[in-house]
């Protein structure tokens, strides 16, 4: 991210890289690969006490950010985390976090959720965002569980799928659609009619997996905000979480280009290193001037979030439109700079498209998002016509 940091958020910057250079290097990762979960819970709940989960959460809660801009100080953890393919539900137990948050703003933060929160924030318990299902987009509209609501009781219906980090998660945070639209609900996932079925992805630590809810039934103090309030806060939600993936795809790719010069200057060819011909100090020119293009515009998604632009939503198919499609080829640029090599298990670069692919993927792929801009630029039209 190319923010003009504080003080406060330079100091941040640098002891989040040298925490995830000693507790989580590339070799690491790599052994993660064999695991169940990816992650090491003891290792995250260091990173919480760090403050990656506390941004979002008022300071009465025991939460806080460094200035004020909780998503800009998260960007700066998701872009670290990037640069060495991290393991960590950083993304949606963020997400979770802001939603209780926000439950706490409008005094409904009752003490099942207020429980959970202080889990998130002490790093002891982890939590997931189910908001897609199978064959649906990120989007509310493809929302088909069902939530029924009744006076003391609430009942929770349906399939949840590409949760991550499903099989360790101890709370979901589903959305739903009820008679008055759409609304969330905080579910242990230890709760009767929860089944979770747990599957890798082609990363080497991020896993994922699908989430029944079969006649869940729970108090209604699980709710999460107003009833039939989900319509105002998931296009928050949303642009929150692809711009700290959009964050980690750029320090991913601008670590790849890194290791790619680096390789290009001890690998000779007639006599000289392959960085010094012509035709690769063009190719990374043009790597670098949109690896530059892709920093600008998660720069520029978090100081909406962070103002509560009017465009946010705009802005986050913006960012994941062309973040999603630029880093991803950036890497695979570097793939065929280091020739063969880099889709050895071996190399390390191997890591880093893993992640870019997935990450391309989850919360809408950029087609998905370029025609989601679309519908938006026809519909302002029409409202100004």
């Amino acid at each position: 991210m190319h923010l003009e940091l504080t003080d406060d958020q330079e100091f941040f910057r640098a002891t989040t890289r040298k925490f995830l250079e000693a507790e989580v290097p590339v070799s690491t990762v790599r052994a993660l690969y064999d695991t169940a979960d990816g992650f090491d819970r003891g290792w995250w709940a260091r990173g919480a006490e760090l403050g990656w989960t506390s941004m979002f959460v008022p300071e009465s809660l025991g939460g806080g950010c460094l200035s004020g801009r909780p998503v800009a100080d998260l960007a700066i953890v998701a872009e670290e985390c990037g640069r060495l393919v991290s393991p960590g539900p950083l993304v949606p137990v963020n997400v979770v976090a802001l939603a209780l948050a926000d439950a706490s703003e409008q005094g409904r933060l009752f003490p099942p959720l207020e429980e959970a929160l202080t889990g998130l924030l002490s790093g002891g318990s982890i939590a997931s965002w189910a908001l897609a299902e199978p064959e649906g987009r990120w989007e509310l509209s493809d929302v088909a569980a069902t939530l029924t609501v009744g006076p003391d009781e609430l009942r929770l219906d349906g399939v949840k799928a590409y949760v991550e980090s499903a099989s360790v998660a101890d709370h979901f945070l589903v959305t739903a659609r009820d008679e008055d639209g759409h609304s969330q609900v905080l579910v242990p996932s230890g709760a009767a009619g929860v089944t979770v079925s747990s599957a890798r992805s082609i990363d080497m630590t991020r896993r994922f997996g699908t989430v029944r809810f079969d006649g869940v039934r729970l108090p209604v103090t699980h709710l999460v905000g107003e009833r039939g309030s989900a319509a105002g806060v998931v296009g928050r939600q949303l642009a929150v979480a692809i711009c700290l993936q959009c964050a980690e795809m750029c320090g991913a790719a601008d670590r790849t280009l890194e290791a790619t010069l680096d390789y290009g200057r001890e690998r000779f060819a007639f006599g000289r290193p392959i960085v010094s011909f012509q035709a690769i100090k063009h190719r990374v020119a043009d790597m670098t001037v949109r690896l530059e293009g892709s920093k600008a515009v998660t720069d520029a998604l978090a100081e909406s979030i962070d103002s509560d632009s009017a465009d946010l939503e705009l802005l986050a198919s913006v960012a994941k439109a062309y973040v999603g499609e630029t880093c991803l080829d950036v890497v695979d640029d570097c793939v065929q700079i280091t020739g063969g090599i880099g889709v050895t298990w071996e190399h390390d670069i191997h890591l880093y498209s893993r992640r870019a692919l997935v990450d391309r993927a989850v919360y809408g792929a950029p087609e998905e998002h370029k025609e989601k801009l679309l519908q938006l630029m026809v519909q302002a039209e029409e409202v100004r016509s």
